[in-house]
């Protein structure tokens, strides 16, 4: 595998992980909840009282910002390198996966391993053994 060192991006990647951390800290200072995308989607579909106002505003911002963005710089090109069907079968697969791991990736990766949760370092180790896993099986059998 060769790194691609002349489109590669240390300082504005930094930058963006720092803005990450800083707003999951912020969130979680300010409101007292996690900032994971799974749970916060999963509420809205539970439909709380009193407790829809702060999900939607955080999606609309979600889906808002890359749309501000275009306003000042134009969009980088979206590449999916995949079809229909893989896409359907992964996006189920992380689905379901949420679901059993109690959250997802940004809930347990970002917000629970800052706050040294042991379950989401467990749940942090198993997506990420199998994403190392899947790489391997499609380059090795499948490339």
């Amino acid at each position: 595998m060769m790194i691609d060192w002349a489109h590669a991006t240390p300082l504005a990647s930094f930058a963006g992980g720092a803005l990450i951390g800083l707003s999951a800290a912020l969130f979680v200072l300010f409101n007292g909840r996690i900032a994971g995308i799974s749970g916060i989607l999963g509420g809205l579909l539970q439909w709380p009282k009193g407790d829809i106002a702060w999900r939607v505003a955080f999606l609309a911002g979600l889906v808002g910002a890359p749309l501000v963005y275009a306003l000042a710089a134009p969009l980088p090109a979206v590449r999916v390198d995949a079809g229909t069907t893989t896409l359907v079968v992964a996006g189920l697969l992380v689905g379901i996966g949420t679901r059993y791991g109690s959250g997802c990736t940004s809930g347990h990766g970002v917000c629970g391993l800052s706050r040294l949760s042991p379950r989401s370092l467990v749940a942090t180790g198993a997506f990420m053994a199998a994403g190392f896993v899947t790489v391997f099986i499609v380059r090795a059998f499948f490339a």
